[in-house]
């Protein structure tokens, strides 16, 4: 399922906006501030962000500096100002789109299906589509230029897990944990081996793709 962060300072506005997205089959988390939403994408697969702009402490437009650091999750702003210039600047920094409040739950819906289809999130039956690489979650299948590419149980969640959190990097020890868990007594070369393999299995793509980010561990990410 599709999960998206709210991050509003407002109970009410968090409140409703995550009842019409329930209602629209979306996963729902939420944040009050800007610290919280940035632990939130932290430690949890998210696939879309909905971020107010006026907000105390961090505003929209600082927090979607510090996301920009380690991720390309779309953004879309929240925002009562209707002055372009602002605007401009939320996109500038990285923003894909914005709606003005008020706004209905039809243009919300909207707005966010939009997102999700230009930057291949999501197809309509679900499939995770990047560059030629192509996922089907229903059946664990991966196609590589409509070729079939088989994988092991293992590197198919690895694989899975980098396509849903397309530009974020993960630690060694993030992923072990994640794929592996807490119990695992193996090291963090499991993690290195694995990659390995799926590089060799995935071929020349695997250079554009799984990238090896020094000093942290490694990201997805789509370089034509």
């Amino acid at each position: 399922m599709t999960t998206i962060l709210v991050v509003d300072d407002e109970q009410d506005m968090r409140g409703l906006i995550e009842l019409h997205l329930q209602k629209a089959g979306f996963d729902v988390l939420h944040a009050e501030n800007g610290e919280d939403a940035l632990k939130m994408v932290h430690s949890f697969s998210v696939d879309l962000i909905l971020l107010d702009v006026m907000m105390p402490g961090k505003s929209g437009f600082e927090v979607c500096q510090d996301l920009r650091e380690f991720t390309l999750v779309p953004i879309i702003f929240l925002t009562a100002l209707d002055a372009k210039t602002d605007l401009v600047k939320g996109l500038a920094l990285g923003g894909d789109d914005y709606v003005i409040k008020p706004f209905t739950a039809i243009e919300l819906i909207a707005r966010i299906d939009a997102i999700l289809r230009r930057t291949g999130k999501v197809s309509k039956d679900n499939k995770l589509i990047k560059g030629i690489i192509v996922n089907d979650p229903s059946a664990r299948l991966i196609l590589r230029n409509d070729q079939k590419i088989n994988l092991t149980l293992k590197e198919y969640e690895l694989l899975h897990l980098f396509m849903e959190n397309e530009g974020r990097a993960f630690s060694r020890e993030q992923l072990l944990e994640k794929l592996w868990g807490l119990d695992y007594e193996g090291g963090t070369r499991t993690v290195d081996t694995h990659i390995k393999t799926l590089r060799l299995k995935l071929g020349i793509v695997a250079g554009k793709y799984i990238e090896t980010v020094w000093g942290i561990g490694y990201r997805f990410e789509v370089k034509e």
